[in-house]
């Protein structure tokens, strides 16, 4: 067998040199689109505090007169009483600080700025927190304040159409969507295929969801399956959460602090610390957020949903 003869030409590895290298911007796995901050309405405050004032319910409302009776004529009497304790939401932080070496910004900065990279992610990193806050945080988070009226339980473990139209008892007035983990809304699907009424799809907030009874299934990562974000194994359990958002439908609101200092977005301010004597600049990353339900019936869980169930669909 005969050897290639050698070739007298440059070669790859020496003009690779001379190359230009066209970069991407640090690509960061775990950020996720955080659909949840995007549908949900959020209340800015004034000082970081946010009342729930809500009114002593009974049985009945207010008495009223109604037409016109010739034997009564007196208008009824009453008031409605407010709760004497109302509930007060106090905006918890979310915070990081970001360490650059100045000589490493000052000389390593082009394409891309550093120390405006290190920021970003730093951003990203808060706002994915926030979301999980949101949904998981022992004093506010929405699994832990739903009540327990509002709180349902699947038929057979995998979620059903039947499941979901359940939770719409619960929040029937004006629900505003659903919120389940990747694999639930994907479980959910395979349920409405298998019995011929696959969910359609519609646009909202940039995205594209399927939705049920009209009423968009927006994904998260942040209602783990057995506590994990990414469950290695097909089968698990999670929840699904039908949510009313909005505060003039006494729906569920997020909160954040208006009018921070070097605010970069929505609760969110960046702070420059200084730079140390070995010439270390340092920046505070500071997010202020909470949530409130302004009402029960807000929101409605839908617990230990099965995630792994499978189908053979020629064989149904």
């Amino acid at each position: 067998m005969s050897e290639r003869p050698l070739t007298n030409a440059l070669g790859r590895d020496a003009a690779y040199q001379l190359a230009n290298v066209t970069k991407t911007a640090p690509q960061f796995g775990a950020i996720t689109p955080r659909w949840l901050t995007k549908v949900l309405e959020f209340k800015g405050l004034d000082a970081g505090i946010y009342r729930v004032n809500r009114v002593v319910e009974g049985e009945t409302p207010l008495d009223v007169l109604c037409g016109q009776d010739p034997k009564n004529v007196t208008i009824p009497r009453g008031y409605v009483e407010y709760q004497a304790k109302p509930r007060e939401y106090e905006l918890n932080s979310i915070s990081t600080i970001i360490n650059v070496d100045t000589r490493v910004s000052d000389v390593y900065s082009s394409p891309y700025d550093q120390i405006g990279e290190q920021i970003s992610l730093a951003i990203e990193s808060l706002k994915e927190r926030q979301e999980s806050q949101i949904i998981n945080n022992d004093d506010y988070g929405l699994l832990k304040n739903a009540a327990d009226s509002q709180k349902v339980q699947t038929r057979n473990g995998r979620p059903m159409p039947d499941d979901l139209d359940e939770l719409i008892t619960k929040v029937w007035k004006e629900p505003s969507f659903f919120l389940a983990h990747p694999r639930a809304v994907a479980a959910f699907a395979r349920e409405c295929t298998r019995r011929g009424v696959p969910p359609v799809t519609a646009g909202i907030a940039g995205g594209t969801f399927i939705t049920w009874r009209g009423v968009p299934i927006i994904p998260t990562d942040k209602l783990f399956v057995d506590g994990q974000k990414n469950p290695k194994g097909k089968s698990g359990k999670t929840n699904i959460l039908l949510i009313r958002t909005g505060e003039a439908k006494r729906g569920v609101v997020g909160l954040y602090q208006a009018g921070l200092p070097n605010e970069q977005s929505r609760g969110l301010s960046v702070r420059f610390r200084g730079i140390d004597d070995n010439g270390v600049a340092s920046y505070l990353l500071s997010l202020y957020c909470s949530a409130a339900i302004l009402a029960d019936d807000a929101i409605a869980v839908l617990e230990d949903v099965e995630v792994g169930e499978y189908y053979d669909y020629n064989h149904i």
